[in-house]
This record gives C-alpha cells, sequence and structure tokens, in this order.
C-alpha cells in the first residue's frame, strides 16, 4: 500500500476558457501558462507530488510533455470544469480519491509565483497552529464605499489626517496564486481555506491574475523583466 504523502500540489486546469481559449497551454514569456507555476511547485522540495486535473486531452498530452517529475495528471470530472463550477468542486473531488496530509491548491493562472515563495509559505504554515493559509499583497489604497446614492464614505483612512504612503500599512489583499490546508480541514470545511488563518505575503505585482487578454499583456511583460 502506498504511504500517505504529507504535502502535494494541486492545480485545476480546465480547457473551456472563454476569454483566451485553451490558456494553460498558451506560450507566454516563451513558455505555456502552466510550465510557470509546474515549475515553482517541482523545485519545492517540501512538495512531493504535483497533481494536475484537467478535462482536456491536449492540456494532458501537453503537460506529460514537459516531463516534470512530480507531475501526475488526473481527470477532472465534466461537473467541476463548467463556468459556474467553484475551484472548490475539483479540490474536494481530489480530496476524496487521494491520501494526503496537507495541500499547496495552486492557480496555473498566477505565473509570478515561484518556488521560493512554496517555500518559504510552507515554512510558515507549518510553523504555526493555523489550520489554512492564503498569499497576499499589500496595497497602499484608500478605500472607498457608496453609502447612499452617489455619497461615498472611507473605509481605511481619515481624510482630514491623509498619511503619507510610507507611513500608511496599507492593507492585505487576497492575490489567489496559492492556498495551504489540511485535507482534514478541506473535507470538513469544503472551502480551501478555514479554521485559523494565517497568511504569505507576495510582491505587490504578483496582484495581478490572467483573467483577460490585458492581464496577459502585463503579466507577460513582468516575467520577462523577472527574468532578464
Amino acid at each position: 500500500m502506498e504511504a500517505t504523502l504529507k504535502t502535494v500540489a494541486f492545480i485545476p486546469v480546465r480547457g473551456g476558457s472563454k476569454s483566451i481559449p485553451l490558456k494553460n497551454i498558451k506560450p507566454i514569456a516563451g513558455r505555456p501558462l502552466i510550465w510557470w507555476t509546474l515549475t515553482a511547485a517541482e523545485q519545492c522540495p517540501d512538495i512531493e507530488r504535483i497533481f494536475v486535473s484537467t478535462d482536456s486531452e491536449e492540456i494532458r498530452r501537453n503537460v506529460n510533455q514537459m516531463n516534470f517529475s512530480k507531475v501526475t495528471v488526473i481527470d477532472r470530472s465534466v461537473e467541476s470544469a463548467t463556468d459556474s463550477a467553484a475551484s472548490e468542486v475539483s479540490l474536494l473531488e481530489f480530496a476524496e480519491k487521494h491520501e494526503f496530509y496537507s495541500v499547496v491548491f495552486i492557480q496555473a493562472t498566477s505565473p509570478l509565483t515561484t518556488s521560493q515563495h512554496l517555500t518559504e509559505a510552507l515554512a510558515k504554515y507549518f510553523s504555526s497552529d493555523a489550520d489554512s493559509l492564503l498569499s497576499v499583497v499589500r496595497q497602499k489604497r484608500f478605500i472607498w464605499e457608496r453609502a447612499n446614492g452617489d455619497l461615498v464614505v472611507p473605509i481605511n483612512y481619515d481624510p482630514q489626517n491623509r498619511p503619507r504612503r510610507q507611513d500608511f500599512e496599507g492593507y492585505l489583499v487576497e492575490n489567489g496564486a496559492f492556498y495551504i490546508t489540511s485535507r482534514e480541514q478541506l473535507l470538513k470545511s469544503k472551502c480551501r481555506i478555514s479554521g485559523k488563518i494565517t497568511y504569505y505575503e507576495m510582491p505587490e505585482e504578483s496582484y495581478v491574475e490572467i483573467d483577460e487578454l490585458e492581464d496577459w499583456v502585463i503579466v507577460e511583460e513582468l516575467i520577462k523583466r523577472r527574468k532578464y
């Protein structure tokens, strides 16, 4: 009987993207989009295996041709690959069929994620008493919300005492790059993060996820700058 894996990575990728068809294997900065997150997970010493869940034979074929030593491509159900299905559906399907202690749920649409980010985040997660961890960026923006009609009110600062940027702590924003939790916590809560939640702070540039073509242009330039 195969031993229970301690830490695995799970990357769901579907073939039915409407905004950018087959975007997960579309080349960005010279490599398929998913190659960047696969490389980050592959080079993270704490991740034992990487599971790519897909409903697309073309994606399966492309990922297998990349020859990553830790990667296993698994089937993704039709129900979990629809436009309306939450990512938790495929994540829970995976957790119910595989034995492991902890999972790093990685989004292929965040190619600025590196092995260093994953390694440091896992170290923080395992050294804490938190049940889950999410990746965030710190943004120094002044937030307003609508009150009545066209009137607005400030949320995170006092306009009469506007802080200087260097004195403003800002706030943490979920960037959607990755999440860490235990299999036990995931199956109990049915959610990627639950219980006591801690965070891992990433560079502000990683805030951009690839959902639209405009995002693609921005992230591709950021990858090129990082490479060179």
